[in-house]
């Protein structure tokens, strides 16, 4: 099993180290904190255990454990993300200031996790299971992202609720996503029919994003708008439908999380941008 730590190498010591000043403080956890952190081996393990101990009942707790260390022995690409996750929840959540709280409370963190094991399922041909994952997920997290979706790394859903990804939708590295989000199809396409976000994007709180449109790198979609059409590089919008409201973003806004936009120009003063397929991304 590959030790998601070799990729930060103080990150499991960190969440050790914050895990047994938990438990010595609050005695009602200490036998979760026991038993998801303190006892495992590795941050692979101990994100394994805290999936199996909120997807299922206590009776099937042990056997999903077990199939979710199988599957990151097999492909140890699995959770290899996991570290630069719980990164980017400290880097960009003001509120969240220890990786222990990541690692056992932020259902937008677990929900990616258990994503990367359903789309490993999904590409090996189980898709039952695949499926399965993305149900429990869903029921138990309130995030639904279809196994086959393509999730980068250094990725940040803020509360998560209501977030839903369609099939054939690509998150690349480094994206923040607030709740109530949808990366949806329009309802009458097939094959390629979600929205490609490129690297660096922010989408603010139920924004709704729908077809095999591009959002470009380190764009900014404000909270509540509706997306229709591809989105240039560095553009914000807002609105419903969504108009631009400035270009060529200096700031990564992933990074900053600033969901006001400065100003005061008014969509309507800006033309939309004309709708192409691609921004020379490949997916």
């Amino acid at each position: 099993m590959m030790d998601t730590s070799a990729c930060a190498p103080n990150l499991w010591w960190r969440i050790l180290r914050e895990a047994e000043e938990a438990a010595a403080r609050e005695h009602i956890l200490a036998p979760l904190i026991a038993d998801c952190v303190i006892s495992r081996a590795s941050l692979t393990d101990a994100v394994c255990s805290r999936i199996a101990s909120l997807l299922g009942p206590p009776a099937a707790a042990a056997p999903l454990l077990a199939a979710l260390r199988l599957s990151a022995t097999k492909d140890a690409a699995i959770l290899s993300a996991a570290s630069a996750d719980i990164t980017a929840v400290l880097e960009r959540d003001p509120a969240t200031t220890k990786a222990l709280h990541v690692l056992l409370h932020a259902k937008g963190f677990l929900a990616i996790q258990v994503h990367r094991f359903a789309n490993a399922l999904w590409r090996a041909d189980r898709r039952e299971i695949a499926l399965h994952l993305q149900e429990c997920a869903s029921r138990a997290l309130q995030v639904d992202i279809h196994p086959a979706a393509r999730l980068g790394t250094g990725i940040f859903f803020d509360h998560a609720t209501g977030i839903v990804i369609g099939e054939t939708s690509v998150v690349q590295d480094d994206v923040s996503i607030l709740q109530n989000v949808t990366l949806g199809g329009t309802g009458k396409e097939t094959g390629e029919r979600h929205p490609k976000v490129r690297h660096g994007v922010l989408i603010g709180a139920g924004a709704i994003i729908l077809g095999n449109i591009e959002i470009g790198a380190g764009a900014s979609i404000g909270a509540g708008s509706v997306v229709l059409k591809p989105v240039a590089p560095g553009a914000t919008v807002a609105g419903v439908p969504a108009r631009v409201l400035r270009r060529d973003r200096s700031l990564e806004p992933s990074r900053t999380m600033d969901q006001v936009f400065d100003g005061g120009q008014s969509a309507r003063d800006v033309a939309p941008v004309s709708p192409t397929s691609s921004f020379g991304f490949s997916s």
